[in-house]
């Protein structure tokens, strides 16, 4: 029963969140199905002691993270920076590559080292004027932020600083830059994959006569009017530069220079400062682009207040829908079934380590709902023998990490997945009208990569 409670739970949080019911409902209310049925557990101590602890502790972490990303994006929206930038990028790559646009942007955003999350944020409204001006479906805009923000940028090209690429070190002995090689391909064909897909969505979508459509154009689009005066471009662009140089500044080199041994004391949580220095950087970063993008264009504005106000309530439906799967998948996690799971999906393939990995991987990323969730969850488990079996197999251990990475991008991305659930909510779409792109270019072609890399890898390439 407690098997069954896990598989009948999972199903109906994919099945309602794509038939649209909010998760922040979804989200305890299975997870205390799937507690129930497993017999002989304690459910309200389930639910405030392990769903809610997990929930609360992401936001602790997080929110910073949100709240900033959504003030930062409606700031660049109501002070025209984004439809600045959104109009330049068509006029380099034309009407007809909106969508190439939109991907590279993020892609070049999370490459630099800045949260998926907060890309989310800052990029929708460049590239909602973006569609809106190429007339693109904006349905498709989901998947086209999810491909250049979640995809090759976070676990396939070698040296990305995205926690994907950073969880596999300790347990293989490697660094950000594992196998190169077959990185850059797998990241070639989701970028390649992915945008030729999405163009030929488009391509059909327009022979019908479908366009950009109406909508409620709400959250963290712009307030400006259509005649207003826009900044310059090299204005416009300047805070969205500041983020990512900043990041890389005070990640790489200001904070690292920092004398922080309080950090290990109790009332500071007994951490390190490297635990905390990604954090930092990015809250320290973003605040600084903020202050630059509202200085910059404060004639622009119609109300700073105004703004800042409506982009803090925007980052609250996103911080908490993400915390609920993420309190979703713990209390998955906890129960005793999940055991038989775990068990089960790493001894799939005995013989082939690099295989049984990526299988082990997708699977716990998909029921947790969570990249770095399940690949942490493998590893924990079975790392130290993975990586004894392929030792004496002979594999490559920087194959082991980047199949590791590559496999937590696969099947997380389902739709209970809290960054999709996350993007949806930004952008205003449903499951229902853009999910089916996002599993295409998120989870499809992300697994074909990944089994294109275990090939060639297994042939010594």
């Amino acid at each position: 029963m407690g098997l069954f409670g896990i598989v009948l739970s999972l199903g109906l949080l994919m099945y309602l969140a794509y038939r649209g019911i909010n998760v922040l409902i979804l989200a305890p209310l299975l997870a205390m199905l799937a507690v129930l049925l497993s017999g002989g557990l304690p459910v309200l101590a389930t639910y405030t002691q392990v769903f809610m602890k997990s929930l609360g502790g992401y936001v602790i972490t997080y929110f910073p993270l949100f709240l900033l990303g959504a003030i930062f994006g409606k700031v660049m929206a109501d002070g025209g920076a984004a439809r600045t930038i959104a109009e330049r990028i068509v006029d380099w790559v034309g009407a007809g590559r909106a969508i190439l646009a939109v991907v590279l942007a993020c892609g070049v955003l999370t490459y630099g080292g800045v949260s998926l999350f907060v890309v989310a944020f800052a990029i929708y409204p460049i590239a909602n004027a973006l569609f809106r001006r190429a007339d693109v479906p904006k349905r498709l805009l989901p998947a086209a932020i999810a491909l250049g923000s979640f995809t090759f940028t976070m676990t396939a090209f070698p040296g990305t600083p995205a926690i994907q690429n950073a969880i596999p070190i300790p347990f293989f002995g490697t660094n950000v830059f594992a196998a190169p090689l077959l990185g850059t391909l797998a990241g070639m064909i989701m970028l390649v994959g992915g945008t030729l897909w999405l163009n030929r969505r488009r391509a059909s979508a327009q022979g019908k006569g479908e366009g950009y459509g109406e909508h409620d154009e709400t959250g963290a689009d712009s307030t400006l009017p259509a005649d207003a005066t826009l900044p310059s471009f090299p204005i416009a662009i300047a805070p969205v530069v500041a983020v990512i140089a900043l990041n890389a500044l005070f990640t790489y080199v200001l904070i690292p220079m920092m004398s922080a041994d309080y950090l290990a004391e109790p009332q500071y949580g007994e951490t390190s400062l490297s635990s905390v220095a990604g954090i930092w950087a990015i809250i320290v970063s973003l605040t600084i682009s903020i202050v630059l993008a509202i200085a910059l264009n404060w004639s622009r504005f119609k109300d700073v207040l105004e703004t800042v106000n409506a982009g803090t309530m925007g980052s609250l439906l996103p911080v908490f829908n993400t915390a609920s799967e993420v309190g979703y998948g713990a209390v998955i996690a906890s129960l005793p079934a999940f055991a038989l799971i775990r068990d089960a999906v790493l001894g799939l393939f005995p013989d082939n380590p690099v295989a049984s990995l990526a299988v082990a991987v997708n699977v716990l990323a998909g029921i947790t709902g969570s990249a770095s969730g399940g690949m942490s969850i493998a590893l924990n488990a079975l790392g130290e023998q993975f990586a004894q079996m392929g030792q004496e197999q002979g594999v490559s251990m920087g194959l082991m990490h980047r199949v590791t990475s590559l496999s937590s991008g696969g099947f997380d991305a389902l739709p209970h997945n809290g960054a999709v659930i996350t993007l949806l909510a930004i952008t205003g779409m449903t499951h229902k009208k853009s999910y089916s792109d996002i599993f295409v270019v998120a989870v499809a072609i992300p697994v074909v990569a990944t089994i294109t890399v275990i090939v060639l890898g297994s042939l010594g390439l």
